[in-house]
């Protein structure tokens, strides 16, 4: 049959079924053909498949006047990459980006634009590494963050800010919110990292994000296995850090298809993203301040008990800045949230309704493993009575505990009493906190 005498809506269909590719080589075959590839509303079908854009724009966000023009200078821009493994960091990048312009904006407009192949060229010349072709890419969407130069000297008591797209948690006066650097702070912050630490320059490391707080947290990518790494308390002095995605996961092959190219860094940002969509992480806002708070808010690793009215949320996760693989007593450190609310029908003691309980006492047992480490007793919560009324924002507060092993569970319960602590309306009554896990997880942040 000869195509050209195909009808033009059985023509269109048929492009609509063509991969780019075969509508570039069908577009020299005749003017009629050309016409038909020509059509926009094909190329924005592509564009919205391949790239998920609902505009036509470049990588940088620039406008372009037609899918067609978008569709060609995405694949220019990226032409010596694979395809797949580019779309692949895009969709990585656009869960992040959504999330952010949905709850945390502020943090979304320090997300700089695309590096150019000319600066990834700089820093892997300056640094005599060659950067993982996924970290290339995530470098060519966003140039990490721009938020001020971070200080990385251990004196300092600048807070620092709370911007960081990868989040933190805080206890006591140790405070970490981590970021993205961009690559001109890669190259200055691993050089002079680097002069403490000569191994980082011999086994091709690259610091590629850290905390802006003056507590300190680092982390590395190895350039030559593809695993990124965070510091521990011992890195200064023996070098120790901890891998922060499951190593059997990366794959650096070039031989492979190109979306089963992976390292740490880009399965580390996909998992964020999708820790961040799901709510299994949320933002938390203290005054003026938010920030992205990395305490699990989902079971099994958030548990919940609620008792005679009283909410008890708890969860934890492993300091590893603070884990001191050295020491067999006390090897890691994990730090836990806990959350207290009182429900809107108020504390329930048989029968009778109160609509105020205050914290007096709070009992822990900690395991490690199977076997009890701690059994603690004793008032308050970090020096407080919280009092507790329905409606109000849930009273939070964090500590942490020290265990041998990289897994164990805490438990425990709080004494309330109705009422108020200097007006008891009632007797007191146990609230349940369930138990929780402290574990090593797959990926650290």
């Amino acid at each position: 049959m000869d195509l050209e005498s195909v009808g033009d809506l059985a023509i269109h269909m048929i492009m609509e079924n063509l991969k780019p590719e075969d509508i570039a080589t069908v577009s020299c075959v005749s003017n009629r053909f050309r016409s038909f590839t020509s059509d926009d509303s094909l190329w924005f079908k592509i564009c919205s498949t391949e790239l998920s854009l609902t505009q036509p724009i470049d990588h940088l966000g620039n406008p372009l006047p037609s899918f067609k023009e978008a569709y060609q200078t995405w694949r220019e821009a990226f032409v010596m990459y694979p395809w797949s493994l580019v779309k692949r960091v895009k969709r990585c990048w656009d869960n992040i980006k959504t999330w952010l312009a949905d709850n945390f904006p502020e943090a979304k407009d320090t997300l700089c634009e695309g590096a150019t192949e000319a600066e990834i060229q700089e820093l892997e010349d300056v640094l005599h590494v060659k950067l993982p072709l996924p970290t290339r890419i995530l470098y060519r969407f966003h140039n990490g963050q721009e938020i001020g130069k971070l200080d990385l000297d251990i004196d300092t008591d600048t807070f620092g800010t709370s911007l960081g797209i990868i989040g933190g948690y805080s206890f006591y006066d140790h405070l970490v919110n981590v970021y993205l650097l961009p690559i001109s702070q890669v190259i200055q912050e691993t050089q002079q990292i680097s002069q403490n630490l000569g191994f980082l320059r011999r086994s091709k490391y690259v610091l590629v994000a850290a905390s802006s707080t003056y507590s300190e947290k680092f982390f590395f990518l190895n350039c030559t296995n593809g695993q990124l790494y965070v510091g521990t308390r011992n890195l200064l002095t023996n070098r120790d850090m901890m891998p922060c995605v499951p190593h059997n996961l990366i794959s650096l092959h070039h031989e492979l298809d190109g979306e089963n190219i992976q390292d740490a860094m880009l399965l580390w940002l996909e998992e964020h993203g999708r820790r961040l969509q799901r709510g299994f992480i949320k933002l938390i806002e203290e005054g003026n301040d938010k920030s992205i708070n990395l305490f699990p808010e989902e079971s099994p690793l958030c548990s919940t008990a609620v008792t005679n009215g009283v909410q008890v949320r708890a969860s934890a996760l492993v300091i590893p800045e603070l884990v001191d693989v050295q020491d067999d007593r006390e090897k890691y450190l994990f730090s836990y949230s806990i959350r207290l609310s009182l429900q809107p029908q108020g504390c329930e003691i048989n029968g009778m309704s109160y609509r105020s309980c205050q914290l007096y006492w709070r009992h822990w047992i900690i395991h490690a493993n199977d076997v009890v480490v701690s059994d603690v007793d004793g008032e308050a919560v970090i020096g407080m009575y919280p009092l507790l009324r329905p409606g109000e924002k849930e009273f939070v507060y964090q500590s942490c505990a020290s265990l041998p092993t990289s897994s164990g569970t805490v438990e425990g319960s709080f004494t309330f009493v109705p009422g108020r602590l200097v007006d008891p309306r009632g007797d007191p009554f146990l609230a349940t906190v369930a138990r929780f896990p402290l574990q090593l997880p797959d990926y650290i942040f």
